[in-house]
């Protein structure tokens, strides 16, 4: 799944990062200070605007990191039944290991479930990243707030990298159980004795009755170690002005 996480990365944060501030730019007032409410908003359109691009290829992420653990289950299983027969039969035949692929996995949603099926899990993932967003946009914006000497200037960068950290840290952790449903929802394959779920609801009962409220934490300490970094360096990125650096450099077309 590295391809398709790479793939995922790069406009997931852009489209975040662009959304923000188109929405922040419409929501204030003569350009005066936003409100903790407007602020909200802002980061709600925003995961809101990036959760309906980029689920897709999320989906398609959770897929590719889950098929390795489906095979191993299935190789297990097609060993123990071989070495059974063998016993009887003579030797067996090797078990064949075959690699799914992005493609292969796109290929039988559409012909399965068409466009819908690549959208499988859309509420457990606007449940997420809307919530991720309310809380990462305004803690961000008012920590880096803090490291500006003048509110016309730009913070240092290392203010803004450490306010990505912070923030996204921060906001991967509240919303961390509803990254587990999300999850569980998103897998097409069961392992053995693995529960299926018919939604949102049905997921968080089974969870809770079965692994008990903890489970809603698993994963929390490395999301949070993932999600600092990379908020940190988007920030920086998207406030030093490197995409305008860069595209300023490509020729210009003439009239």
């Amino acid at each position: 799944g590295a391809a398709v996480n790479l793939t995922l990365v790069t406009p997931e944060k852009a489209i975040k990062l662009a959304a923000n501030d188109f929405f922040r730019h419409h929501l204030s007032k003569d350009g005066q200070k936003l409100t903790l409410l407007r602020e909200m908003l802002a980061g709600c359109g925003a995961g809101t605007c990036q959760v309906i691009v980029t689920t897709p290829m999320e989906m398609l992420k959770i897929q590719l990191q889950d098929a390795g653990r489906i095979a191993a289950q299935k190789k297990l299983m097609a060993a123990q039944a071989q070495l059974s027969s063998s016993s009887v039969a003579g030797a067996a035949e090797p078990v064949v290991e075959t690699r799914t692929t992005a493609m292969q996995i796109t290929r039988e949603l559409l012909r399965s479930k068409g466009i819908a099926g690549l959208y499988k899990g859309l509420g457990a993932t606007l449940l997420r990243d809307v919530p991720f967003s309310i809380v990462y946009f305004p803690l961000f914006a008012n920590l880096n707030k803090l490291g500006q000497k003048d509110p016309n200037v730009k913070a240092p960068f290392y203010v803004s990298f450490l306010s990505g950290c912070v923030a996204g840290s921060t906001a991967a952790v509240a919303v961390n159980p509803c990254d587990v449903i999300k999850t569980r929802l998103q897998s097409l394959q069961r392992g053995v004795n693995e529960d299926t779920y018919s939604g949102i609801l049905d997921c968080t009962k089974k969870i809770w009755q079965k692994e008990g409220p903890m489970a809603f934490l698993k994963g929390a300490y490395c999301r949070a170690l993932v999600i600092a970094p990379l908020f940190g360096i988007a920030q920086v990125v998207y406030f030093i002005g490197i995409a305008e650096f860069l595209l300023d450099m490509l020729p210009k077309h003439r009239a």
